[in-house]
Parts: structure tokens; sequence; C-alpha cells
């Protein structure tokens, strides 16, 4: 079967696998942190802490990160991230004494450098499969990617929170060490070529992008998954925990459903985003300001006599489905209008951004919810979703453009 595509496809689809993979294993490390380390008593804020460098090394990574890929080729920075993250896994194998706030901070910080690297390079190998006249087709390659990732992430919660309740803390780590050292090999292997080498030499300055569109599309993004995480990460997962008593296993599965339900959405986000009359600005500002409407609503169903636990669940759903088109927009918006030669140095700064925005949302999370409660997150939220709309309103636009392309009729 393979054999019959072409080359760059079937490169493509190792690189995808391989970031479905990493995918697992990330989403299952994250949600055994969170659990496990605040059932050993550490606070909201702590926990957050543990995250810390994780975010940081993000941003640093996919600034550094799109200029590596555009010189060395988007197949060794994939490898790269695969072993850095058999690496950050193998470290959480310690004895427990030995599992400090510091220790694992640093494990951290090696699994969010590998995941921006492995993030960067598969979005980025998109670019250079479909031309610029194929634009649906672009669009649609790009959510199927974004949105099967969420979803295999969402397998990876749910798997994080059944492994612990199981076998235990360093069992899951083991287990996952052993399954992602076989794809690293497998990937060594396969992943031969230099896809996404740049036919020019980029220089070191040429990491911070000129071009007010990826500027842009930048700062929404920094904001955009600002405002998830802030309330998303870390207080989410302590509130079931402590306010509505559930047990680790719920937590788990429930965080595992919505963000499967999150990457359905994005991969099939295409079908709600067609307008034959709007532009791409207008189509994802409206969308952008539904989504900043769910995070009011949720304050405002929290503070009503309903069922807490029904608010949640109904709130988190609305708030889901909104993300996750307004995700797939932003996502395709960067892909498009990054460069075609050197297309990583735009879509490295762009996540680089988005890194941003996750380490505030992060830090924010832990703080906002220990001093605060939720309901202050859910604020800053919404806050953060107003800036993301505003600016994409300053997205500049391209000639006779509008959203009727992206229907797939190339």
């Amino acid at each position: 079967m393979l054999s019959t595509l072409s080359p760059a496809v079937r490169q493509y689809l190792i690189v995808t696998g391989n970031y479905w993979a990493f995918t697992l294993t990330d989403g299952a490390l994250r949600m055994l942190v969170v659990l496990h380390f605040h059932q050993l008593g550490y606070s909201a804020l702590e926990v957050a802490m543990l995250f810390l460098f994780y975010e940081f090394f993000g941003v640093v990574t996919n600034l550094f990160g799109g200029w590596l890929g555009a010189r060395w080729g988007l197949n060794r920075t994939m490898n790269i991230g695969l072993g850095l993250q058999l690496v950050a896994l193998a470290m959480l194998l310690v004895p427990a004494s030995w599992l400090t706030v510091v220790w694992v901070m640093a494990a951290q910080a090696l699994s969010g450098i590998a995941k921006d690297l492995n993030k960067m390079s598969a979005k980025s190998t998109i670019k250079l499969l479909v031309s610029d006249q194929q634009q649906g087709t672009l669009y649609k390659w790009v959510a199927l990617l974004t949105g099967s990732k969420n979803t295999l992430k969402g397998v990876g919660f749910f798997l994080g929170g059944l492994l612990l309740t199981v076998i235990g803390f360093q069992g899951a780590v083991a287990a996952m060490l052993a399954m992602l050292a076989l794809v690293w090999i497998l990937s060594l292997v396969t992943l031969k070529q230099d896809t996404g080498k740049a036919k020019f030499k980029p220089k070191f300055r040429e990491m911070l992008s000129k071009s007010r569109a990826i500027n842009v599309l930048s700062a929404a993004r920094f904001a955009l998954f600002g405002a998830r995480d802030v309330w998303f990460v870390v207080a989410l997962p302590v509130f079931l925990v402590t306010q509505l008593q559930w047990q680790q296993w719920q937590v788990g599965s429930f965080l595992a459903l919505w963000v499967i339900g999150y990457g359905i959405v994005q991969a099939f986000a295409p079908r709600f985003t067609r307008s034959a009359v709007l532009s791409l600005r207008t189509l994802t500002m409206i969308w952008g300001t539904l989504l900043t409407a769910t995070p009011l609503l949720l304050i405002a169903g929290i503070g009503s006599d309903w069922p807490l636990d029904s608010v949640i669940i109904a709130g988190l759903a609305l708030f889901g489905f909104c993300f996750a088109v307004n995700s797939s927009l932003h996502s395709y918006l960067i892909v498009s209008y990054a460069r075609a030669d050197g297309v990583s140095l735009d879509v490295g700064f762009y996540y680089m951004a988005n890194a941003a925005g996750r380490l505030l949302g992060t830090v924010l999370s832990g703080w906002l919810y220990q001093t605060y409660g939720l309901l202050t997150c859910l604020l800053v939220s919404a806050i953060l979703l107003v800036c993301a709309t505003l600016a994409i309103g300053q997205l500049p636009l391209r000639p006779t453009e509008n959203a009727a392309h992206l229907q797939g009729k190339d």
C-alpha cells in the first residue's frame, strides 16, 4: 500500500505516525504528573511550577527549532525530539525520593523541547506537500493532523489516569518508555530525506519574523492558548478532585473524553467554516467572539442554582467545540501564510508564541486558582480571548480572498 504512494507522502505519513506516538505519551505523562504529584500533597501552584520549564523551553525550542529545521531538515528535528522524550521519561524512573520539584522540572524541560520539535516538524511538512492553489486541501490536511493529534492526546490523558491507578507512576512511565523507544528506532531507519531543508542558509537573525501576517497570527495564538490553559491545565483537574470529589480515574477519563471530542471537532472544522461571502479574517473573528462567550457562560452557570457537575460538563463541551474550530482556523492560517522555502522559520516562530501562551496560562492557572479560585481563572480566560479576537482583526487580507475556497473545491 505505502509503496504506491509518492516518496514525499510516504515520508509525511511516517512523520505523522511519529507525531501521533509522541502525542500519546505526552498526554499520558501530563496527566500522570498532575494527578501523581497532587496526590503526594503538592499545591495547585506547585503542580503548575512542575510544567514551568516544559512550557518555557517550548518557547525557546520553537524559535530555535524552526531555524534548525530550515538548516538540517525536518526529519532530523523529528528524530531529535523523539530521542529527548526518551531521556525525559527515563529521568522519571529514578527512586521516588529523587523526584524533587527541580528534578521533575528538568525532565519536563526535556519533554517540552521534544514535544515542540515534533509539532514543528509535522506541521511544517504539510506546507511542502500542497500547492498554494489547493487551499481547501491544505485546510483539510491541517485540520485532520491537528484534530487527530488532539484525539490521541485525549487518549493519552485517559491512559495516564488508568496506568497510574493500575500499575503506579513508575510502571506507567516504564511502559511508555518501551513503546516510544520502538517508534524512535523505526523512525531512525525510515526517515532519511531532508524534507523542509531550505534552499538558502537561514541566518540566525532570521528566526524573528518580519511578516506582519505572521506576527499578527502569533499574537492571536499567544492569547488563544493562554486563555485555554489558564483554567484547563491545573485549575480544572484540581477543582474536580477537591471540590467535586472526583476520583483520579474519573478526572483522567473525563478530560480524555473532552480532548478526544475536541480533536474530532478540529478534524471536521472545515464543515463548520464554509462561507462564500466572508473573508477568512471575518470568519475567524466571528468564531473568536463565540468562544469568548463560553467562559462567561460558565461563570454564570457556576453562580446559579444548577447542579455544579452538570454546569462544568456542559460548559466544557461548549468551550471545547468553539475552541476546536478556532484552533483549526488559526492552524490553517499560519501554514497558509507561511513562506514555502524555509517554512519552519515561520511555523517555528508561530508556535513559539503558542508555547509562550501556554506558559502564561499554566503559571496563571496554578496561581489564580490557589489565590482566587476557578471563577477568576475563567474571567482571565475571557479577557485573553477578547485580545485574541482583536488581534485577528489586524490580519492583512490577500487579494479577493474569502472563505469559499476552504470548501475544498480547488
